[in-house]
């Protein structure tokens, strides 16, 4: 799952650096304990996997906007979290020039990540007993 939270991060315009593969280990194991104790299942289910690496990412980005955040100055957020659809649902988080700040787009981008797709944790919880 490194490769592809490092690739996601990629794909935002943020360019991996020494040190971040300790951050991302465990942002990744924060998110999969999330995932195995809300689904009481004991490893992330195929159909998770894709939600668990922008969780990752969304925790990873947290941590950067916490400690270090000139390093995440490089996101192309303008186009990351202008606009987003999901079948017939269209969010719309930037509507027109200047209505947010950088920060405020980061941190809607941030909290898309770390929400988007826990809906779906019901289909492959388990009952616990």
């Amino acid at each position: 799952m490194l490769d592809m939270v490092k690739a996601r991060l990629q794909s935002f315009g943020y360019e991996i650096k020494d040190g971040d593969e300790t951050i991302l280990n465990f942002c990744i194991q924060k998110v999969e304990s999330s995932i195995k104790n809300d689904c009481n299942v004991s490893s992330i289910p195929d159909g998770l996997v894709c939600i668990a690496v922008d969780m990752a990412v969304g925790e990873f980005l947290t941590a950067k906007k916490t400690f270090s955040p000139d390093s995440i100055a490089g996101l192309d957020l303008d186009y990351a979290v202008k606009q987003i659809q999901t079948g017939d649902t269209n969010t719309v988080f930037a509507t027109g020039e200047g209505s947010q700040t950088a920060e405020q787009r980061l941190t809607a981008f941030i909290s898309y990540l770390l929400t988007y797709g826990k809906g779906e944790f019901a289909c492959y919880r388990r009952i616990r007993w």
